[in-house]
């Protein structure tokens, strides 16, 4: 079977840009000529639907996983294994095409609150 590694920090870190930097450091109008860089930089930050599993619905197709426009999905031996939630940026493409509906999505203001009284229950 092949093995699916899209998510494992295959990609090379490009030049980050600095306050200091001149404009002649700078690449022109801000392209990105380096494939891969989106590895390096976490963009989950930006999310405010979290996407959740439900290990007893899935039946690990990974339909979500090819979907996935962020690579977010991480399938070991060929079943869903868990969600990169630091490139996760909940768009919930992967709640929208799984069969099951093994995938909830929930708002991080709701997680957060749910953390918050597991906290205050201890």
């Amino acid at each position: 079977m092949t093995p699916f590694n899209r998510n494992f920090g295959q990609g090379k870190r490009t030049k980050a840009v600095r306050p200091d930097m001149n404009w002649e450091e700078i690449t022109k109008a801000g392209n990105v000529y380096e494939p891969g860089n989106a590895n390096t930089y976490e963009t989950g930050d930006w999310r405010t639907i979290r996407p959740v599993w439900n290990k007893d619905r899935c039946i690990h197709c990974l339909i979500c996983w090819r979907y996935c426009p962020d690579a977010s999905i991480i399938a070991t031996d060929g079943k869903f294994d868990s969600f990169d939630y630091k490139h996760c940026k909940g768009c919930g493409i992967c709640a929208n095409v799984c069969p099951v509906h093994a995938i909830d999505m929930f708002s991080e203001d709701e997680m957060d609150r749910q953390k918050e009284a597991k906290r205050n229950e201890e």
